[in-house]
């Protein structure tokens, strides 16, 4: 048979063969692919990821995939992932196959084991690791019927993949198979295990079986891998950066907030000084939304369960929304999200398109239920409050208000330091029409009218089918902090469905009702994990403008704390927040400790200072500024935080 192959855009090819071609052969065949060899992990065939080494058996436009590609990172790490599972097999051959997906920046893998593994078990299955990888074992994709992998994997005692395979709407599944292991798996895959060049297991954790505390509990050991030392040990360092600036340990170290057994996993308990920050973040929101034409609303959290179904949560988002509670024969649900109830005050009068954008802003609090096992510090909560907001607008305003949106992003992301962006274009996934609200045709315009004004500003973004919200596509924006990790902040959601639903109008000129378009918004995300990322980014040390306490006040002896204590008067009186560390201790060992706690400036007051009226004043992380006139330091403090220095 001919084969027509077109290799990304440059050039086609002819291929006379009798049962197909492998990526892998091409790669050894044509002047195109050949300059890709060294870099190639996987190929994408008419858009879709398939193994190097699966036969081509018709028409096909080709392109190859190598690790600077999330898919290849994928298959790379994914890879990876079944060679720590066929290692652990060998060396425990009892363990039961879990999971094992790709995550960001590495792998896991999920064993049900009798006991937890020890730091000398992950020593001996990283040994078992590289021998397999040394190996160079092939990597075989099988294709099976649904009934003989069940037989299959019922044979080999793997109760939780025959518990998938049931669950699976698929007549012909596919395994992966490497010398004696075998994994039900989708693929694609490496070659063989040869290609993973450079790996790191990192440490074991417990986790329900499918994240459900009602099931097993099981033991997932996570790793990362890289095609060179040189990624993996930048990596690894960047990790031992990340563990020293843990918002969870600083957040304790620094009194900002706890998280109670009492009160419940995933519930933050914000101390005063982390009351402080978040407080001084919401006042900078509120200021500038205000000059952007925003209202401030306050809404209920709670409301009837006729509601939900509406707005469509209870159809599509169910699974996340607290247990409902009973009133007066009523059944109420707790808010996961703040949008219906700016509907509702929206829909309360009649509104004339001179009434609008109308942009309605809350910092709203909703509850979310999220598994216990992946909540973690302030970044994955079940309580958090959102810089949300909701803008009615007519079809002809859409366009600038996105523009306005993006700029406003990148205005306050950059206020606080961050200046490298990834954004997202998140569209549905047209085979699966059943998960979203409305109709194709409405879709399709609202995704058209998104990509248009990224395309505008000539802003670089990845399109991703599948991540859209069940009402509507969606624009993310990713920054880039202090040691390189990639966070998900803004959002702006474009919804042309939740109007329909609730029935909005507004009076157009020529007076007769239309339609509204919705666009949902949040900036920085919620407050719990922004400054969980804040924290992380600033490793604790705010600037001085955030800082809870911006100055500490240090008598060198008793008989200075009088004049110390004069001197955090004059400073508060100008709105700075200070304090004086008056208890008897050795200067050292009060300043040891305004170090420890990363307060911004340290004024030393002693006999000379008293004697001059000044104070000597040491800046955190910097050498001592010397001796300076209350005076003169106050207007540099005031002159700094109005100026929000970083």
């Amino acid at each position: 048979m001919r084969i027509r192959i077109q290799i990304s855009d440059s050039e086609q090819i002819e291929i006379e063969c009798d049962e197909g071609v492998t990526s892998l052969q091409l790669l050894n065949m044509c002047e195109q692919c050949t300059r890709l060899r060294d870099k190639a992990l996987v190929a994408l065939a008419n858009g879709e990821p398939i193994d190097l080494n699966r036969p081509i058996t018709g028409d096909v436009t080709l392109r190859f995939i190598g690790f600077d590609d999330e898919v290849g990172r994928d298959v790379y790490r994914h890879t990876t992932a079944h060679i720590l599972a066929h290692a652990v097999k060998q060396i425990f051959p009892e363990a039961k196959l879990g999971i094992g997906p790709p995550i960001e920046n590495g792998f896991y893998y999920d064993f049900d084991v009798p006991k937890p593994f020890e730091p000398h078990h992950i020593e001996m299955i990283e040994r078992k690791m590289r021998e397999l990888i040394e190996s160079d074992t092939p990597i075989e994709r099988i294709e099976m019927s649904k009934h003989e992998a069940r037989e299959l994997f019922e044979r080999l005692g793997e109760r939780y993949k025959v518990e998938l395979i049931d669950e699976m709407d698929e007549d012909i599944v596919s395994v992966y198979r490497q010398g004696e292991f075998v994994d039900l798996c989708r693929g694609p895959h490496l070659p063989s295990t040869g290609w993973v060049k450079a790996f790191k297991l990192l440490h074991s954790a417990g986790a329900y079986w499918r994240g459900d505390e009602r099931n097993p509990m099981l033991q997932r050991i996570y790793g990362t891998s890289f095609p060179t030392h040189e990624q993996l040990q930048a990596y690894l360092n960047q990790l031992e950066e990340a563990q020293k600036r843990d918002h969870r340990r600083l957040g304790r170290e620094l009194g900002l907030f706890s998280v109670e057994e009492d009160i419940g996993p995933g519930l933050v308990l914000w101390h005063p000084k982390g009351a402080i920050i978040r407080q001084l973040i919401e006042d900078m929101l509120r200021v500038e939304l205000v000059e952007r034409g925003y209202q401030f609303v306050y809404t209920p959290h709670i409301a009837k369960v006729t509601l939900w179904q509406t707005s469509g949560h209870l159809s599509w988002y169910r699974e996340n929304m607290f247990a409902g509670i009973e009133i007066e024969g009523q059944e109420y649900l707790v808010r996961p999200m703040n949008c219906p109830f700016h509907i509702l005050i929206y829909k309360s009068a009649t509104r004339s398109y001179r009434d609008l954008p109308m942009r309605l802003a809350e910092m709203g609090t909703v509850y979310r239920y999220e598994r216990s096992g992946t909540l973690h510090g302030l970044m994955r909560v079940r309580g958090l409050t959102q810089d949300d907001a909701h803008i009615f607008c007519t079809p002809e305003q859409v366009g600038d208000e996105i523009e306005g949106l993006i700029e406003l992003a990148y205005h306050l992301l950059g206020r606080f330091g961050f200046e490298q962006f990834e954004v997202v274009l998140s569209v549905r996934d047209r085979s699966h029409p059943e998960k979203y609200a409305g109709t194709p045709e409405v879709w399709e315009l609202a995704e058209r009218e998104l990509e248009r004004v990224l395309n505008k500003l000539g802003i670089e973004h990845k399109r991703i089918e599948g991540e859209a919200n069940f009402y509507g596509p969606k624009i993310d924006v990713y920054l880039f902090d202090a040691i390189g990790r990639k966070w998900q902040c803004s959002t702006i959601q474009l919804d042309f469905n939740l109007p329909e639903r609730f029935d909005l109008t507004y009076i157009g000129s020529d007076g007769r009702g239309h339609r509204p378009v919705m666009i949902h918004r949040a900036i920085l995300g919620s407050m719990e994990r922004f400054i969980g990322i804040l924290i992380e980014h600033y490793a604790g040390a705010f600037p001085v403008w955030l800082a809870p306490i911006q100055v500490s006040v240090v008598p060198v002896a008793d008989r200075h704390i009088e004049y110390a204590s004069s001197v955090a008067s004059e400073l508060s009186k100008h709105g700075i927040r200070v304090e004086v560390i008056s208890r008897s201790d050795t200067v050292s060992a009060k300043i040891r400790e305004c170090e420890l706690r990363k307060v911004p400036y340290i004024l030393v007051c002693g006999d000379r200072e008293v004697r001059s009226g000044s104070v000597s004043v040491r800046q955190r992380g910097r050498k001592d500024l010397g001796e300076i006139s209350v005076a003169d330091f106050l207007r540099m403090l005031i002159e700094q935080i109005e100026r929000k220095n970083l």
